[in-house]
């Protein structure tokens, strides 16, 4: 195996990480073109549905519990 192997294979950095911003960005709905067109090259739809119905559930959870606690006290 030689070194220009590697050079053909492309560097993956944290993919989860990188989904979850990009799904963050898109609740506050701010995000710049330029990182917008890199996460759509990068990330996978289905990772990305995943993400973000996790996401979306874990917020709707969030409010409940919330509002749980305050109509109790």
């Amino acid at each position: 195996m030689s070194e220009g192997d590697n050079l053909d294979k492309p560097i993956r950095k944290n993919n989860f990480l990188r989904t979850v911003i990009a799904v963050l960005w898109s609740f506050i709905g701010i995000r710049k073109s330029s990182g917008f067109q890199e996460d759509i090259a990068n990330i996978k739809p289905l990772q990305l549905l995943a993400v973000g119905v996790v996401m979306a559930l874990m917020f709707v959870i969030g409010l409940i519990v919330v509002v749980n606690l305050v109509v109790a006290s």
